[in-house]
């Protein structure tokens, strides 16, 4: 996805959101259109740094940190409920973005942030870009509780990894650090389970209830998202779209990235167009 010529590094940035400090990614771009990247469980803004930079020459592009992942704050008290996910994009658009409507992607736990975000507030919203999650969701993340606070080497921690049955090796490490005490994660370890049971359930209303234009994204060896829940968020839901991408998992955008850029470049194209 070489389609940056500059390779403009993003700007790091922070912003209060309640009790606690976030950071996101600016990787600038002049437009009034506005591109909001959403990580998942795990993850941080980063991933999306290819993507970001390809997008870079028609958008303005800003990927969030979310609570608990990142260079943002590890909430107090383990807080990571819906409204707290919800309202930190509200205060992103409202502090840094002067209060205009952006078209979201959102990964996992991103995407169902975002659709929820647009259910609430549909005069932000544009569009809505969902990687690979449900309206029904039912996932376990106890296992991270197990994962070592530091590990005196990086062969360490990948074997914490492989340890606790993590296969998407590459994914996790991309919120790896090194500080004076070792090699840990980015990530809250103690409160992404309180995180995933927060999003366990049934979001069918919320789903239904927005009606600017979906874009699903579907990864045919996912372990989260199956084929026939996909396409039912489709046909119940007007104005969405299904991609599926029969060679991936869960993370599409790392497991293909030139075709996740495609499919959201033409899906874009169109609602820009109109």
């Amino acid at each position: 996805m070489s389609h940056s010529t500059d390779n403009h590094l993003a700007t790091r940035k922070y912003f209060q959101s309640g009790d606690i400090k976030l950071s996101y990614l600016d990787y600038g771009g002049e437009s009034a259109n506005v591109l909001l990247l959403l990580h998942g469980h795990m993850n941080d803004a980063r991933t999306f740094s290819a993507f970001a930079e390809a997008f870079q020459k028609d958008w303005r592009v800003i990927g969030l940190d979310q609570r608990g992942h990142g260079w943002s704050e590890h909430p107090p008290q383990k807080d990571y409920t819906r409204d707290s996910y919800v309202n930190d994009i509200l205060n992103l658009i409202r502090t840094e973005l002067g209060g205009r409507s952006v078209t979201v992607v959102g990964h996992s736990l991103g995407g169902v942030n975002a659709y929820q975000f647009a259910a609430r507030h549909p005069e932000l919203v544009k569009a809505v870009i969902v990687e690979d999650v449900g309206a029904d969701i039912s996932a376990d993340l106890s296992f991270v509780e197990q994962l070592p606070e530091r590990s005196a080497s990086l062969k360490e921690l990948r074997e914490s990894l492989e340890r606790v049955g993590v296969r998407a090796i590459d994914y996790f490490s991309e919120s790896v650090f090194e500080d004076e005490k070792g090699w840990g994660f980015r990530t809250d370890l103690k409160g992404m389970n309180s995180s995933q049971q927060n999003i366990n359930g049934s979001w069918w209303e919320e789903w239904l209830s927005s009606t600017c234009p979906i874009l699903l994204i579907h990864g045919k060896k996912s372990f989260i998202l199956d084929a026939n829940q996909a396409e039912q968020m489709v046909s119940r839901r007007p104005n969405t779209k299904l991609e599926t991408f029969e060679q991936c998992g869960h993370g599409v955008h790392s497991d293909d990235p030139e075709g996740f850029y495609q499919v959201v470049k033409a899906f874009l194209d169109e609602q820009v167009a109109r």
